[in-house]
């Protein structure tokens, strides 16, 4: 069972995606989908009501899928935060976040929310490595996760189109011997002697 886990700041939440969820996630967040996001996360530009309940359903039921949701300040669904792709026997797992609201972009909130689910991996699931992929027309995500203590490890070159040029993407980790490093200075800095 998932924890009942929420973190609050600026009065932006943080929580787990429950079944009432749904109509408010499709409707902000594909009706229509926003044109940037579908760009930095190689996403179709459309997708029924039914394949979007369908991947919503499944998150909320599935054990090994953390879904969770951004709320701003008015409740409203801007964003998620996805931990998926879990191999207990390697303590790994792959991770994504998307801002779907562009009023949210460039307001720290996409940082705050890698940070806390990056914890929140380590802390709860006790992974041993988190990994993602980031485009490299996408600077911004990639000074946001290397912040967060992640390094890239390698590149595919031309593995994704962006238009019609073909670009990289770049894969990045974490480990937890490496995030606990981080987390001492992130500590210190949020509690100086």
């Amino acid at each position: 069972m998932k924890p009942n886990l929420i973190w609050q700041k600026n009065n932006f939440t943080i929580r787990f995606a429950q079944p009432s969820d749904f109509e408010p996630y499709f409707n902000n967040s594909f009706c229509p989908p926003d044109k940037e996001v579908i760009r930095l996360t190689g996403s179709k530009e459309k997708y029924t009501k039914a394949e979007v309940k369908a991947f919503f359903q499944n998150a909320i039921k599935n054990e090994d899928f953390y879904l969770f949701l951004i709320l701003s300040p008015n409740q409203d669904i801007i964003g998620e935060v996805v931990i998926n792709e879990i191999d207990h026997r390697l303590r790994c797992a792959n991770f994504r976040i998307a801002i779907f609201s562009a009023n949210a972009r460039e307001k720290g909130i996409g940082s705050w929310a890698v940070r806390c689910i990056r914890d929140f991996a380590f802390e709860y699931l006790k992974l041993h490595r988190l990994e993602l992929d980031v485009f490299d027309f996408n600077p911004r995500a990639k000074h946001c996760y290397l912040k967060a203590g992640f390094k890239q490890e390698g590149i595919l070159r031309d593995a994704v189109l962006d238009g019609e040029t073909y670009a990289n993407s770049i894969i990045m980790s974490i480990l937890e011997d490496e995030w606990k490093e981080i987390r001492k200075v992130e500590n210190n800095k949020e509690n100086p002697i």
